[in-house]
């Protein structure tokens, strides 16, 4: 592992991070949360001894998505996680069932105990100039219905909505400039942000009071995904930057984790509560 300093002129999409005046008095992340479709596949297996194993390491927080979530009994789950002392402040939906089926959407997520409903993901026939411009207004719609049941609604990046950039300007510009700030959220997945070629610190500190959560992952040198603390992004200067972000939830995620799963989720948590930044 290279050290945070060296990291500065790497080329790894941070940008500068000054130091700060106390910069010795380190801040550390509260409650460290999993994206559970990092173990979509043992999750689908048996849910309930996966939550166990999952608070077992010491994640406190997950957030749904993957692992046919959405068709199990969601009270089950809310039981489990309130015995082993986890929340769930977020879930993932797909734009199509917030589209066809919004009200058990909102079931979902109440029971589950989340606040917030995230879009994770557009698929490819929106990812046209024609095909995105048309969905920006139901994004609008879906986050407006769900303010009126009581609940946040946060879109989820990958690295098309910076690199795909019909007549010169990207999907995600396009999604900032033709959304309500105050009811569309961003869950800016950081791995994917700067795998786009995206300056993270620039990002942030543009978006700063926009950002419900971060998706936690880590880059090789070859830009494959691993686990926190196994690669070369560095996250202190990143969280740093939460004095002005004011970021609460942090989700480990790696999209590629290698079976059994729970070692590389392990690591990923292991690393980030020795993070001091």
């Amino acid at each position: 592992m290279m050290d945070r300093r060296s990291l500065m002129g790497a080329g790894l999409g941070l940008g500068a991070v000054a130091l700060l005046p106390g910069e010795a008095q380190a801040a550390q992340l509260g409650a460290i949360g999993l994206q559970l479709y990092t173990i979509r596949e043992i999750f689908a297996a048996d849910p309930v001894k996966t939550l166990e194993a999952v608070a077992r390491i010491g994640y406190r927080e997950v957030e749904y998505g993957g692992g046919g979530y959405d068709a199990m009994d969601h009270a089950l789950l809310r039981r489990t996680q309130d015995r082993l002392g986890l929340k769930a402040p977020s879930v993932h939906v797909p734009y199509d069932a917030l589209l066809g089926n919004f009200d058990k959407c909102v079931t979902m997520a109440k029971t589950l105990g989340a606040d917030t409903v995230v879009l994770p993901y557009m698929t490819d026939e929106h990812r046209t100039e024609a095909g995105w411009n048309a969905a920006l207004p139901n994004i609008n719609r879906f986050a407006e219905a769900l303010k009126k049941a009581g609940l946040g609604f946060a879109y989820h990046n990958h690295d098309f909505e910076f690199t795909n950039r019909p007549g010169g300007v990207s999907l995600y510009e396009r999604l900032l400039k033709g959304t309500n700030p105050a009811l569309v959220k961003l869950e800016i997945d950081l791995y994917w942000a700067i795998h786009a070629g995206e300056d993270a610190a620039a990002l942030i500190r543009r978006l700063a009071g926009r950002i419900y959560a971060y998706h936690v992952k880590d880059a090789r040198a070859d830009g494959s995904m691993t686990a926190v603390g196994a690669g070369k992004i560095d996250f202190a200067a990143i969280f740093k930057l939460n004095r002005l972000a004011g970021v609460k939830h942090f989700y480990v995620e790696n999209d590629q984790a290698p079976a059994p799963y729970l070692p590389d989720i392990t690591t990923s948590f292991r690393t980030l509560r020795a993070l001091r930044f």
